[in-house]
């Protein structure tokens, strides 16, 4: 299975704005610092011009010894903030109920 990578982030970000919404009123909240992601990617460009690069971010399962040649792993280091705010304001806290496997 592969999913384009904005989507990857944006889902990402629906998720810690969804935590931060319910972390509003909560008695412990917990600030938010950077975000890192490990993720395996393919890389797939366009022909002709305008082409476009896209990055797919991909499942690797049983047939990963196949994928494994055409994929490349990448981290990507986010560091969230609020939409207007200059970066050394207020911090970004977020809460939310624990999800198994979460670490």
């Amino acid at each position: 299975m592969a999913v384009e990578l904005a989507e990857v982030i944006g889902q990402l970000r629906a998720e810690l704005t969804e935590a931060m919404r319910q972390g509003e009123n909560a008695g412990l909240r917990f600030e938010l610092g950077p975000v890192e992601l490990e993720l395996t990617v393919s890389v797939d460009k366009e022909a002709g011009p305008g082409a476009k690069v896209r990055f797919w971010v991909v499942e690797l399962g049983a047939d990963a010894k196949v994928a494994r040649n055409s994929t490349q792993r990448i981290t990507l280091t986010l560091d969230p903030r609020r939409a207007g705010e200059e970066p050394d304001r207020r911090p970004v806290l977020i809460t939310g109920a624990e999800v198994d496997g979460e670490r």
